[in-house]
């Protein structure tokens, strides 16, 4: 993949599928961080987007945002970037052990939780009441949030039954490529309810959450390494530093995140 310059980086930025946030300016080739960064990632990294480049004026930060497994495919493919983030530590360590990134660091966590639109339509108030959405939307198998819920739903068979969870299984109408789209389904009126990180449901005013129990829920790991194609290993490694700072650290809070 090339790198680009002026106006062609500005224009390539804003056509990434929607999913790339842009901090661009025209500036020399060595002040420029390009970060890969899981979905769910999205409003806490423009975050502290904005306070890295308070601390580094001179840094040209662009972030580009999808599901985890289509980062880890970018780069194994032969995208460049400087750091990626992922949801959690699978995707992380296939990109460990083809020597894409080292010293991979967890800077947060986060659980799952039911949204729901405005109006609840299907009125489920609590965990309990899942079965009632005849459109549950969920990830894909291969995203983590997707992985996530078949965990939980897994718990769920030891606490209910296997005809609880069975009939929750059967009621799923789409299963999307990552956490955003499948929030959007509930926000847009064409699902039920969804199961998403909490983080997506604390950030959006467009749909309601519902809590799922402490004992079945599930504690996702956030971890971000410095990709061994980074054209700017000092610019890379003081994000790393920034993201695990306190100051980084509250940031994350302030969207959502568990940080330790």
């Amino acid at each position: 993949m090339r790198r680009f310059g002026g106006f062609d980086r500005w224009l390539a930025c804003l056509l990434v599928t929607g999913l790339c946030w842009v901090g661009c300016k025209d500036t020399d080739a060595e002040n420029q961080l390009n970060i890969y960064a899981a979905s769910s990632l999205a409003e806490a990294f423009r975050a502290l987007t904005h306070g890295f480049v308070e601390r580094h004026p001179n840094a040209n930060v662009s972030v580009t945002f999808a599901g985890s497994q289509v980062l880890r495919l970018q780069i194994e493919q032969g995208a460049t970037a400087d750091v990626v983030a992922t949801a959690n530590p699978e995707h992380m360590q296939s990109l460990t052990d083809g020597g894409f990134v080292s010293e991979k660091v967890v800077f947060a966590h986060n659980a799952l939780a039911i949204v729901v639109p405005l109006n609840n339509p299907a009125q489920i108030e609590a965990f309990s009441d899942l079965p009632r959405a005849k459109r549950l939307v969920l990830g894909t198998e291969g995203v983590p949030v997707g992985r996530y819920a078949q965990q939980m739903l897994s718990k769920a068979e030891a606490q209910f039954t296997p005809d609880f969870v069975r009939s929750i299984q059967q009621n799923v109408v789409s299963k999307e490529n990552n956490t955003r789209l499948v929030r959007a389904k509930v926000a847009l009126g064409e699902a039920d309810a969804a199961i998403v990180y909490r983080t997506d449901a604390v950030s959006s005013a467009e749909v309601k959450r519902v809590e799922i129990p402490p004992a079945l829920n599930v504690r996702a790991e956030y971890l971000q390494a410095v990709l061994s194609t980074s054209q700017d290993n000092a610019l890379a490694r003081a994000w790393m530093t920034y993201v695990s700072s306190p100051a980084g650290q509250a940031i994350l809070a302030q969207h959502g995140f568990e940080v330790d």
